[in-house]
């Protein structure tokens, strides 16, 4: 969401996170556990499980990490996350979005809004910034070593189901409605396509430009919210300067 394609900066923030992995597989595999309370250990019939086991295989999460997050959710573990969104704004009036999973709202709402108000932000009602964004599949195909034109690559997304389409210099961007994921995933999947990412994320209707004075700050914000435990996906809706990225 910089003044890049958002591949562009989904790969800057997981370069950023590499440090953070077992972090990161920490929150896989909690969303694993969930996915598969809710619909099953078998990913051919729970779409959503899959989606997650795509992002754990994106993540370089090892498999041994996955089977146990599977298997423990397919047992009698009564474990229980709450889903919990927070809105506020950033630095510079950026609306952003928080998505938790947590088993101690209390403490996790804590820890967000200190997040928040240390780091020049304030935190917001629920519905105060969530209108700004559009929920959306996305799905990434990298251009590298891919012999195919802009325009053949259109004409098998929307084939496939898909929305609309971005094209920068390192992919091609496809955005799908939340509920046509999978099945849009399929069938690029079908045709050979070797995708980057496929995943449910949150678009902002509009970006707000982050002054240079502000960026650091952001940032900081921006780190301190994902280095949490127990949030799984952070969004704004702010473009930072061209000389720095979050």
């Amino acid at each position: 969401m910089s003044g890049h394609s958002k591949w562009h900066n989904i790969q800057g923030r997981k370069n950023a996170q590499d440090a953070k992995r077992g972090k990161i597989f920490q929150k896989i595999s909690r969303e694993l556990y969930m996915a598969v309370k809710a619909g099953g250990p078998d990913p051919s019939s729970n779409p959503q499980l899959r989606l997650i086991m795509d992002k754990a295989r994106a993540a370089n999460m090892p498999k041994d990490n996955v089977k146990r997050a599977v298997d423990k959710g397919s047992s009698s573990d009564t474990a229980n996350y709450d889903e919990v969104t927070y809105e506020g704004y950033g630095p510079g009036g950026v609306a952003v979005l928080v998505h938790a999973l947590t088993d101690n709202k209390n403490r996790t709402s804590s820890s967000v809004r200190v997040a928040f108000t240390r780091n020049g932000g304030t935190m917001g009602s629920a519905g105060s910034v969530a209108y700004m964004f559009d929920r959306r599949g996305l799905i990434v195909i990298e251009r590298e070593g891919l012999d195919i034109d802009e325009d053949q690559m259109l004409e098998d997304v929307l084939e496939a189901g898909g929305d609309d389409m971005q094209t920068s210099d390192e992919a091609f961007e496809i955005y799908t409605d939340p509920k046509q994921l999978a099945a849009v995933r399929d069938a690029l999947e079908a045709k050979d396509y070797k995708l980057a990412t496929a995943e449910l994320t949150m678009i902002p209707e509009n970006i707000t430009p982050i002054p240079a004075e502000k960026a650091e700050q952001f940032e900081r914000m921006i780190d301190r919210l994902e280095d949490d435990d127990d949030v799984s996906e952070v969004y704004y809706a702010g473009e930072l300067p061209e000389n720095t990225e979050a």
